[in-house]
């Protein structure tokens, strides 16, 4: 019976060291589980390939086999994210392979805190060090743009603004703050809410305690609904809420951190905007037409030069002060060479079909109510007089980039979003004919265009978002100035691209 009992008292004994062996254990050999998309490198010759053929690629140098086992478990998540975008590796300089790498590359990790550093590696040199925290949500986005600016959430001056990632975390703030929301709907991107977000921030440590500010990237697709939901048009966008329900926008883009502190005291809707007035009931010298009245003007003035214009076109509103000072001029002499007239393309669109009118200003020189020449070369009060008294054909237009061959995809409005659908990377480059920094960008897109070709999965596009219906379309996609590029995936956006606009181009969508 003894001997039973001392054999039961070595089982137990046998079996606590066990467990306290796999507790110990547990931590190392879940260390080793790395991603198999973090890339191991030990070898100088290996690592210069890597370096060659990649070209956005961060590296993490540990002292030893487990001295990063904290930054291995993040990047694992992390490399799976950028897949296809970054490239994660992984030097070892504790093994003997490894150690040799570390000093021809002159890194010493065991100097830094935790035995690990983090540098990048861009375009094939040493970029710069990882300072940035190390969270996945700003390692992702680092990868994604290692040259853009940090995470407004990683500004220690924003630790008073709430930062919303998820619908949910959205929801859930709305059903259990008592206090008043303002909420800054925005896109990183954007130039309006760059400026605002200094601002906002004071106002929100100023206010702290007694009113919530917080701020939410809802650029991406997957925030659609809840734009449609806010009436989110365009960024940033202020939202009011008290006790859950939104009550109205706030709209001074132009505000102090005072002026939202006092605003919040006492929380007022917008004051209706007053509606600008349309360029045909202004005191304009020029004559406006309607599709009613086009015709027989044209028989009464045997020499007219025609703008169809839009009133959302920027280019139309810098032009009208230009035109108008020419139609006074025109208007004053005895012996005037001929009249300028307009048309509203969006309210007389007759006309427009009529003479196929695609982007805006267009402007038409018509003699004896025969369209003679299109002039999209005039844009000033001195050239458009100049014209007017030698009206001369102009010179013959360059072919347009959608009319040369090429392996770009042209998109429009009205086939964008299937096309895209199907390709797993998209690069598009949204533009406009007359922009210089888009002629300068064009070969190099067409060139990426051409090596990529017979890759299904892979699309250059480009949208001329002064045609038709595609100003919209750029509206939508955040387009603020030309060219911009945007990455989609299977449709959905990515990111923006901000890199160099030439040969840079051609390899993104590889790196």
């Amino acid at each position: 019976m003894a001997s039973w009992n001392r054999y039961g008292s070595r089982m137990r004994e046998a079996k606590m060291f066990m467990l306290v062996l796999l507790v110990w254990l547990l931590p190392v050999l879940e260390a080793v589980k790395v991603s198999p998309l973090i890339e191991k490198v030990s070898d100088h010759k290996d690592f210069k390939k890597l370096l060659r053929t990649r070209t956005n690629v961060l590296v993490l140098y540990t002292k030893t086999a487990t001295s990063g086992d904290s930054h291995l478990k993040l990047l694992s998540d992390v490399a799976q994210t950028v897949k296809g975008q970054g490239t994660i590796a992984w030097v070892n300089c504790g093994d003997s392979e490894g150690r040799k790498l570390c000093k021809k590359v002159k890194v010493d990790p065991s100097s830094k805190r935790g035995g690990a550093e983090l540098l990048h590696y861009k375009d094939g040199t040493f970029h710069t060090e990882y300072n940035r925290p190390a969270t996945f949500k700003s390692m992702v986005a680092f990868l994604k743009d290692p040259s853009g600016p940090p995470l407004w959430e990683e500004n220690p001056e924003a630790k008073d603004v709430v930062h919303i990632e998820t619908e949910k975390d959205f929801r859930k703030l709305l059903k259990k703050e008592e206090r008043p929301v303002l909420l800054m709907f925005y896109a990183p991107w954007c130039g309006v809410c760059k400026r605002m977000q200094p601002v906002f921030q004071q106002a929100a440590t100023e206010t702290k305690g007694k009113y919530v500010l917080a701020g939410m990237n809802v650029h991406p697709a997957e925030f659609d609904g809840l734009k449609q939901e806010y009436n989110v048009k365009g960024y940033p966008t202020f939202c009011y809420f008290e006790k859950g329900k939104f009550l109205h926008h706030y709209e001074n883009y132009g505000a102090t951190a005072k002026d939202i502190a006092d605003w919040m005291k006492n929380p007022q809707p917008p004051q209706p905007k007053t509606p600008e007035v349309p360029w045909s009931e202004t005191d304009s010298p020029v004559f406006h037409l309607t599709d009613e009245s086009f015709d027989s003007f044209l028989e009464e003035h045997p020499a007219a030069l025609v703008m169809f214009y839009a009133p959302w076109c920027g280019h139309c509103k810098k032009m009208k002060p230009e035109y108008d000072e020419a139609a006074e001029i025109l208007n004053k002499g005895t012996d005037s060479p001929g009249v300028l007239a307009a048309v509203d393309s969006t309210v007389h669109k007759a006309v427009g079909d009529r003479f196929k009118i695609s982007g805006f200003p267009t402007l038409k020189y018509f003699e004896k109510g025969e369209e003679k020449y299109t002039l999209p070369q005039l844009r000033s009060q001195d050239k458009i007089i100049e014209f007017m008294h030698n009206p001369q054909a102009p010179p013959p237009p360059e072919q347009s980039w959608e009319d040369k061959p090429s392996s770009v995809s042209h998109l429009g409005s009205e086939d964008f979003r299937e096309a895209l659908k199907k390709k797993k990377h998209a690069l598009v480059m949204f533009y406009a004919p007359w922009c210089p920094h888009c002629k300068n960008s064009v070969p190099h897109f067409t060139t990426a265009a051409e090596l990529f070709k017979e890759d299904r999965k892979i699309v250059y596009a480009a949208v001329d978002c002064t045609k038709g219906q595609n100003h919209e379309l750029c509206k939508q996609e955040g387009v603020e100035g030309y060219p911009t590029f945007n990455y989609y995936n299977y449709g959905k956006f990515v990111e923006k691209y901000n890199g160099d606009r030439g040969v840079s181009v051609i390899t993104y969508l590889t790196c």
